[in-house]
């Protein structure tokens, strides 16, 4: 009749209420053996049941900054009180009820592990890590706050209350309606305090649309990125990355654990985490990392697929989910695009070129490349572990490149480190500065396979690190924040800190100076343009020189790694002293067009020597080729509940048939993604797709829209509207 009687619970208090009722006999909820509910006849009824509980999720969602998540259950952060009320059957008397509040995470539930937290609200009282108080009592109902530890573990708890009579405890049964989900807390003034720069409006945690800026240093070019954090299913996948990863619960209290974590598991090179990395050219068997408009399409294809790792991905794609991850979970993060970033394979901090005797490329004996751009991602957070001046901003990069303790990984390193040459701190701080720092050394080798360095630039690399603005989809140049101005005091004496702490020293530095310095310059240019590159050549001798100058035009990708030669051209140039001549060199589509690769990027290296006294020098410039343009159009008034139109159009410029052609719309918040596939477009010919909306939230939303097929990449747009 107890038992019975107790099951029998009102009808839910209403849509946002969850309630619990006491655990039957039969209950198959993992929990530990002394906490099953009080069982068989007795002489007495229990002096107190639990009727109901309600996580009160509109308030505590709204007071915690996690109203955005589309998930019906509560969501809150760490050293932050949340609010709770139990309904009994009779008013609660603390000063002679035993009553427990009992949170659990985890299969095997430990009160020594954090993965159980008792929390007593009634004449027990009891220790524990998470505080607990009586906010009120109001007939049977009493109102009770809750706050979890700063440092306790993020992800799903489950919720239970335990009444203790002289019968035995009786326990609630698992209702998933009360479980909640606990995240990191960038307000925390324990967490991030004195670098506390964040507020309600947080772009690093409450952004769900972004910037990743590409092309190349002298002509920067952006996509727009879902992360989609608050996406319905979103947290839980990212909490599933954690579980396929086998991360232990133990570690997901420590941030930097779990960014570290991250950055292993977004890639799948050896555990199977979320993504394949590819830069082969060859995308049949999945999406091109190119065809990609956000993370959200990527991290529910994962979870619903079985953790199975999803295809493809390059380095702006690992940084946009890795982004996703971390807002998601509550730490503040952006993404970095580091132009000209070195690969240096060796780690002696040189990137490597060979040339032939000629002054070609050498393709198969140059291993280190030089990125156009490379993404990485930033997190913030203080370094318990690090002297406090370290503590802020940390890289952290899921792109695999290299090995960290055995693992395809990055980070997190403090960006304050990087600058300064402190690289003996966790974690990875060398291979940052090298791609920060390398010097591009160019070597000639004979036709018996020795080599010379002919000369060195010791300011191509790291030409640039920029991020998307606060509140705005400018960029932020941040390079400042990683080195100091080149030949500056400071620089000089960062890298006389990195030699301290192991990095080898210059060599090179007995290299005669030429006296003349060579650039190569190009216009913007969009792909199939014939165009001009520039070869500017400055005397600084009081002597006339002589340039003779060989010009090597290679299709490469935007990692560096060339793929065809298409040009070869030898100029010559006649300077005065202190004077500056320019060369002009014509470039046709026809020469480089049947080579291109994706993202259409071209390299020239110039390689010159003067006449006069036989000295040597090179240069090398990117050029990037823009894709064709892809136009999105709103036709109507966008409102809350009423339909309006949104149209793509592309039209092909070629003068060649686009073959299996993908196209992506999506909004976070406003409809998820769409894709269609079309099987050609003919030259001259007009695509358009049409989509309706309605809109079910007001304020402003990002449009985007892509295109993508083996022929041309990075066909993107975006258009910024505002839902009234």
């Amino acid at each position: 009749y107890i038992m019975s009687h107790t099951i029998s619970t009102p009808e839910p208090w209403g849509p946002q209420r969850g309630r619990l009722t006491l655990a039957s006999s039969n209950s198959d909820e993992v929990n530990p053996p002394e906490y099953e509910a009080f069982k068989g006849p007795s002489p007495r009824a229990p002096t107190l049941s639990v009727l109901g509980v309600d996580m009160y999720v509109t308030d505590n969602k709204k007071a915690h900054n996690t109203s955005k998540y589309k998930n019906t259950n509560l969501i809150v952060r760490r050293n932050k009180e949340f609010i709770i009320i139990i309904r009994f059957d009779r008013p609660l008397n603390n000063q002679q009820d035993n009553v427990y509040l009992e949170f659990m995470i985890g299969n095997t539930p430990d009160e020594y592990k954090g993965t159980q937290i008792t929390v007593s609200i009634g004449k027990e009282k009891r220790d524990g890590n998470w505080d607990g108080r009586v906010i009120g009592m109001q007939g049977t109902e009493v109102t009770v706050g809750i706050t979890p530890d700063a440092s306790c573990i993020i992800g799903r708890f489950r919720t239970f209350v335990a009444v203790v009579t002289d019968f035995g405890r009786q326990r609630t049964q698992r209702n998933p309606d009360t479980d909640f989900y606990v995240l990191f807390n960038p307000w925390d003034p324990a967490s991030y305090d004195p670098f506390n720069i964040f507020n309600d409006d947080n772009e690093y945690v409450m952004n769900d649309v972004g910037i990743i800026y590409n092309g190349e240093y002298n002509n920067i070019t952006s996509r727009a990125w879902n992360f989609g954090q608050f996406e319905n299913g979103v947290l839980d996948a990212c909490l599933l990355v954690l579980d396929a990863g086998k991360v232990p619960l133990l570690f997901r209290g420590n941030a930097i654990e779990v960014v570290r974590q991250g950055s292993a598991l977004i890639n799948s090179q050896d555990d199977d985490g979320v993504l394949v990395g590819s830069w082969s050219g060859e995308y049949s068997t999945g999406t091109a990392p190119t065809a990609w408009t956000g993370s959200p399409e990527i991290l529910l294809k994962y979870a619903r697929d079985g953790c199975v790792p999803v295809c493809f991905a390059q380095c702006w794609v690992f940084a946009g989910v890795l982004n996703t991850f971390m807002r998601c979970l509550g730490i503040p993060a952006r993404v970095i695009s580091n132009y000209c970033s070195a690969h240096d394979n060796t780690g002696n901090l040189k990137t490597d070129i060979i040339l032939d005797e000629d002054g070609r490329v050498n393709r198969s004996r140059t291993r280190d490349s030089v990125w156009n751009y490379h993404s990485w991602n930033e997190v913030y957070m203080k370094r318990p572990d690090l002297p406090e001046k370290f503590s802020g901003w940390q890289v952290i990069d899921c792109t695999p490149q290299e090995t960290s303790d055995g693992l395809y990984r990055c980070g997190p390193t403090s960006v304050n480190a990087i600058r300064d040459g402190e690289l003996s701190y966790p974690f990875d701080a060398r291979f940052v500065f090298a791609e920060l720092n390398s010097d591009v050394v160019y070597h000639q080798s004979d036709k018996y396979g020795n080599t010379k360095i002919i000369s060195v630039d010791t300011t191509y690399v790291g030409k640039l690190l920029i991020t998307k603005s606060v509140n705005s989809n400018a960029y932020e140049d941040i390079t400042s924040a990683y080195k100091y101005p080149e030949g500056s005091d400071k620089d000089k004496q960062a890298m006389q800190m990195a030699e301290r702490r192991g990095v080898p020293t210059r060599d090179y530095s007995t290299i005669p100076e030429a006296g003349v310095d060579i650039e190569l310059q190009a216009d913007t240019i969009k792909i199939g343009d014939n165009f001009k590159l520039t070869l500017n050549i400055k005397n600084q001798t009081s002597q006339t020189c002589t340039l003779s100058a060989v010009i090597t035009g290679c299709v490469v990708y935007y990692t560096g790694i060339t793929s065809s030669i298409f040009k070869l051209d030898n100029k010559a140039a006649t300077v005065d002293p202190w004077k500056t001549s320019s060369v002009m060199i014509d470039v046709t589509a026809s020469e480089y067009m049947p080579y291109r690769v994706e993202q259409s990027n071209l390299l020239f290296v110039v390689y010159g020597r003067i006449e006069e006294n036989g000295k040597t020098l090179s240069a090398m410039r990117v050029v990037t080729l823009l894709p064709p343009d892809l136009t999105i159009k709103v036709t109507g008034t966008p409102w809350v509940g009423r339909d309006f139109m949104v149209t793509v159009l592309f039209r092909n410029p070629f003068n060649f048939i686009l073959k299996n052609i993908q196209l992506r719309l999506e909004s976070p918040g406003l409809i998820t993604t769409k894709m269609k596939t079309y099987d050609h477009i003919a030259p001259g010919g007009s695509l358009q797709y049409t989509e309706t909306i309605t809109p079910q939230y007001p304020g402003k939303s990002v449009l985007m829209a892509c295109l993508d097929c083996a022929a041309v990449r990075q066909v993107t747009s975006q258009l910024e509207i505002f839902v009234q």
